[in-house]
């Protein structure tokens, strides 16, 4: 015989979907704000987030928390949203050797620890970022004011590859550029964002 159904029961899919809102609206649209540093643009990612996931909801595999496929829903929100505003920025020219000759005296050039800061050149510790800083909310905030004044797609390299864990040839193929343009873009980034976290962040230590 068939047996009634509990009125409480969650759908086979495992998904919660009447409570989505009440929540993870507050930990999505906080992930989005730190990433885009929007509030307008950080609710309209979420909104889609919520919109994608209810139309996928049938192909949810249960292989994950409900929380992290929403998250995992958002970052590729994120990724296209970066993708949208630089297909119109014009790319950098810029030689690939130059890297090299450039910053060398920063950051290793080949190696297992291509791209990451010198020996003599690493930030001082009160501002390298740990995992435990980047939960810390004043330093995201001043984080993002620094990254506000970077070059648009300078910004957007940062975030992928540093906030959202992109990988650099996919980074390249999304905003269009080459990877010479790539390196050069993320090491002024990182330079100059060096400059500016040191000077706001140290500051008010």
């Amino acid at each position: 015989m068939p047996t009634k159904k509990n009125a409480n029961e969650k759908p086979p899919s495992g998904l919660n979907v009447e409570n989505w809102v009440s929540l993870y609206s507050d930990y999505l649209y906080n992930y989005a704000t730190y990433r885009v540093n929007s509030t307008e643009e950080a609710r309209d990612l979420v909104q889609e987030t919520f919109l994608s996931a209810l139309n996928a909801k049938d192909r949810f595999k249960g292989e994950s928390s409900e929380k992290t496929w929403l998250v995992t829903i958002l970052k590729h929100k994120i990724i296209d949203y970066y993708r949208k505003k630089s297909s119109s920025t014009i790319q950098e020219s810029i030689d690939g050797n130059q890297i090299a000759s450039n910053y060398s005296d920063y950051f290793d050039a080949d190696g297992d620890y291509a791209g990451h800061w010198s020996d003599n050149a690493r930030p001082d510790r009160a501002y390298n970022p740990t995992n435990q800083m980047l939960e810390n909310k004043e330093f995201y905030e001043i984080l993002n004011r620094c990254l506000a004044l970077l070059p648009q797609k300078w910004a957007a390299i940062f975030r992928l590859k540093n906030m959202e864990d992109v990988e650099t040839d996919v980074i390249c193929k999304d905003l269009n550029i080459t990877p010479s343009n790539y390196w050069i873009m993320m090491h002024r980034a990182k330079l100059q964002l060096r400059q500016c976290m040191e000077t706001n962040w140290l500051g008010t230590k």
